[in-house]
């Protein structure tokens, strides 16, 4: 019997999950899916997404395939997956897609959005949501910075020590925070992303509106620089993968 490929659309809440890819005596959204996939049908079935998210990330439109028999029913694939993996995983549609479809390497932008709760106690709604920043920001200052992010940039000082990414040059589309009722919300997209990339940029951002630093020097980051001089990375927790454009 003939193979089709499976495109996924995956929404997870990533607290209790040590990131989306398969790690040894670990839970991850990757091998909750590919172990509901095999009981599912009664098979192997690797699965692939368009970006390998950390622990403790989440995701409202993550991008995954995988190969199934061409004559399964995918509406009945979807609730049984659904019935499967946990309650933080929900595979929200199910699509077929060319065999030679590729998530990650066919995807033409990714966005991404983190969330602080500032100046104000913290928030039992949003804690496993979100940054907690006691200190109240500027919003307006906040976003002076992010439109300077938007175009292309060396971003090597916006990575994590271990990124392994071959050129540290990005071309980010869209950059900007937006405030309501003490939560701000920034909204980032690029075709690309280093690793650690949007949570040291918020990380920069937040010590740069408080003070850590001055203006020229993050726009000096910007073209280059040394990980050490920019700021913390921003907990995992308020990060989002909103979804990816192909």
């Amino acid at each position: 019997m003939g193979m089709v490929r499976v495109k996924a659309i995956v929404e997870y809440e990533g607290s209790e999950y040590s990131g989306w890819q398969v790690q040894p005596n670990a839970p991850t959204v990757q091998s909750d899916l590919e172990r509901a996939l095999k009981v599912a049908t009664r098979r192997e079935t690797r699965v692939a997404a368009a970006g390998r998210t950390d622990a403790g990330v989440h995701a409202a439109g993550q991008v995954a395939v995988f190969d199934v028999a061409a004559d399964i029913d995918l509406h009945r694939l979807r609730a049984s997956l659904n019935g499967i993996t946990g309650p933080a995983v929900t595979v929200v549609s199910l699509e077929t897609v060319p065999a030679w479809f590729d998530p990650r390497r066919d995807a033409v932008a990714r966005s991404y959005r983190y969330t602080v709760v500032h100046g104000r106690p913290r928030s039992p709604l949003l804690d496993t949501r979100s940054w907690h920043v006691p200190s109240r920001l500027d919003a307006a200052a906040l976003q002076e910075l992010a439109a300077m992010v938007v175009g292309r940039h060396d971003f090597s000082a916006f990575r994590a020590a271990d990124c392994e990414a071959k050129t540290t040059h990005r071309s980010v589309r869209y950059s900007a925070w937006t405030s309501s009722a003490g939560v701000l919300v920034y909204d980032i997209t690029a075709q690309a992303f280093l690793k650690n990339m949007v949570r040291i940029l918020v990380g920069t951002m937040v010590e740069t509106v408080l003070g850590k630093r001055s203006i020229e020097d993050f726009a000096q980051l910007l073209e280059g620089g040394d990980r050490r001089r920019a700021g913390r990375t921003a907990p995992a927790k308020g990060l989002l993968l909103v979804g990816v454009e192909y």
